[in-house]
């Protein structure tokens, strides 16, 4: 499928606005999507593909207090090029990936971002456009969110990083995330203790301290280029109540419901203004979601999306996108989603299906991210491999990457799906570009 910038066709010349209703009984304006798309051309948002692939890039301190590296353990630093060449067969020519904030500082202050050059000429050299992650969980070892000196190693990380790829990249845009998702590691380090600062009942205190640094670092980093393009990466989630529930129930799940817009909310100024945020600090939303992200309340007992007679708590994914983009009113993409094991082709199959509901809704929806693309290891148990990506690994060579046929053939479908339906809407939604 071929690159686009999201542009929206010229209102007739008697000015005529056609009104759309959401799912939710919100009334948009024709004319106000027409801002919103033109808003993203004007940004020179672009992507190389609509299916995008990312690679695992933690680099964190696990629940035993080991430092985990997922892009070494996985051999993808190595094979890098070769890695760039399958996903390119398969049509995916844009990516995630991650300059590992623990191994670049390798002294508070002092940078090495060599192995980040390598993988930028990787990308260069197969025509793969690169999305960066600056702090994928992991920190250096002397650091956490609590440190007096957080903020402010963050901030000289991000403005080193910047002129690090302005250097070597004149000219080109930065899509880049601060920060990945805020709100579980939050929960991860700071409520259920299984990572720097191994805290609990402080996930706020940790969300608080960590969206202090990503709004000082975006600041930071639109200072020195007007090319840095943010993309947050934040769980999209649904909880509910149980079965029959109270009305007090109903409030709580409603409750914990809003939590997960609490870091966006806070980048943009609408939570903690005190923090700096503001609308422009953010281009591009990101949401992550996968088969279990949305549970009942209380005990996190999991819906389940493949109930032949779904739960009438489910919502479907193309109605959470349409929640979060109505709050923001931002383009957007899934910038993370996978399934584990033999329901991967099924997975990928709902996924297109959900993105083309949101394309006819006229949505601006500019891509999708397979994570992982090749499969990785479980965290705490790096024995046990999830088995999740559309290569999979075969336990003998970490440079072996078997593809699962069945998930490509899906993909394949995917993407002719989505072409099609984009197809559909590029007289009234989008504009080809050469």
């Amino acid at each position: 499928m071929g690159r686009y910038i999201l542009i929206h066709a010229a209102i007739d010349a008697k000015g005529l606005e056609r009104i759309q209703t959401s799912r939710f009984g919100q009334k948009l304006k024709k004319r106000q999507l027409i801002m919103l798309n033109q808003t993203a051309g004007e940004m020179n948002i672009k992507f190389k593909s609509f299916w995008m692939a990312g690679f695992e890039c933690t680099d964190q301190l696990n629940a035993s207090g080991d430092r985990v590296d997922l892009l070494q353990i996985t051999g993808h630093l190595d094979i890098i090029r070769e890695d760039y060449a399958r996903i390119g067969s398969l049509g995916i020519r844009t990516v995630r990936e991650g300059i590992r904030w623990s191994v670049v500082e390798y002294l508070p202050y002092q940078y090495n971002f060599n192995t980040v050059l390598s993988m930028m000429m990787a990308g260069k050299e197969t025509g793969v456009q690169q999305i960066w992650d600056i702090c994928h969980f992991g920190y250096p070892t002397d650091l956490s969110p609590f440190h007096p000196h957080f903020t402010s190693r963050f901030v000289a990380l991000c403005e080193a990083f910047v002129h690090f790829y302005v250097n070597h990249n004149p000219g080109e845009i930065l899509y880049v995330t601060p920060i990945n998702e805020v709100s579980f590691i939050s929960w991860l380090g700071g409520e259920a203790g299984a990572t720097v600062p191994y805290c609990t009942d402080s996930g706020w205190k940790v969300k608080y301290a960590l969206v202090r640094a990503y709004i000082a670092g975006i600041k930071a980093m639109k200072s020195i280029s007007k090319q840095v393009r943010i993309v947050t990466t934040e769980p999209l989630v649904n909880m509910v109540p149980g079965l029959n529930p109270t009305t007090e129930e109903l409030f709580q799940a409603e409750v914990e419901n809003a939590q997960q817009y609490q870091t966006v909310d806070m980048l943009c100024g609408r939570l903690c203004p005190e923090l700096g945020g503001s609308e422009d600090l953010v281009d591009i939303l990101g949401f992550n979601y996968y088969y279990n992200n949305q549970w009942i309340i209380g005990g996190y007992e999991f819906l389940c999306w493949t109930d032949p007679i779904p739960d009438p708590r489910w919502r479907d994914l193309a109605d959470l996108l349409e929640s979060a983009y109505l709050r923001y009113e931002k383009p957007f993409i899934l910038s993370e989603t996978s399934h584990p094991k033999e329901d991967r082709p099924r997975w990928i199959s709902m996924i297109s299906s959900e993105c083309v509901k949101l394309i006819e809704r006229d949505l601006p929806l500019l891509g999708v991210c397979l994570y992982p693309i090749i499969d990785r290891p479980d965290w705490d148990h790096p024995e046990i491999w999830h088995h999740s990506g559309l290569w999979d690994h075969d336990f003998l060579d970490k440079y072996s990457r078997i593809l699962h046929q069945e998930s490509a053939d899906a993909l394949h479908i995917g993407q002719q799906l989505i072409s099609r339906s984009l197809e559909n809407k590029v007289e009234d939604t989008f504009t080809p570009y050469l």
